[in-house]
C-alpha cells in the first residue's frame, strides 16, 4: 500500500527554532530517509519552495489566468512530502511519528493512503 506523508509547515514556528534545532530537524530527516531505504519502504521525497514563489492557475472563459502566491491565505503550507510503500496504515502512522517535524508543536504531519497511481486504483 502506498501512503503520502505530507509535512505542513508554519514559518513562524520554524523561525522561532534555534540553529541547533533546525540542524537537528535536517539530520533527523536524513536518518529517516536512510531508514526508509533500508526497510524498502522508501519511494520518494520532495521539499517544496515557499508558497510566495507559487503560481495559481485557473481557467476562465477557456483562457488560463495565472496569479502569484499561495492559493489560500493560511499560517501553514505544504512544505514537502514522503511517498512510501508499506504494509498498512498503522505502519505508515508509525513511520510518520519518526519524522522530526511531528515532535514540534505547531507543525503537522499528515498520513493519507494513495487512492490511485498511474491511473490504476490501489488495493
Amino acid at each position: 500500500m502506498q501512503f503520502l506523508i505530507s509535512l505542513h509547515i508554519n514559518p513562524a514556528v520554524l523561525d522561532a527554532l534555534t540553529d541547533e534545532e533546525k540542524a537537528a530537524i535536517g539530520e533527523g530527516h536524513g536518518k529517516f530517509i536512510e531508514a526508509l531505504k533500508q526497510s524498502g519502504e522508501f519511494i520518494t521525497t520532495q521539499a517544496l519552495v515557499d508558497p510566495s514563489q507559487a503560481a495559481v492557475v485557473t481557467v476562465r472563459d477557456g483562457q488560463p489566468v495565472v496569479t502569484d502566491g499561495p492559493f489560500l491565505e493560511a499560517k501553514e503550507h505544504l512544505g514537502g512530502f514522503y511517498l512510501i510503500d508499506c504494509d498498512n496504515k498503522e505502519r505508515a502512522i508509525e513511520l510518520a511519528a519518526q519524522i522530526p517535524d511531528a515532535a514540534i508543536e505547531g507543525l503537522g504531519v499528515e498520513v493519507r493512503q494513495v487512492m490511485f497511481a498511474d491511473g490504476h486504483l490501489e488495493a
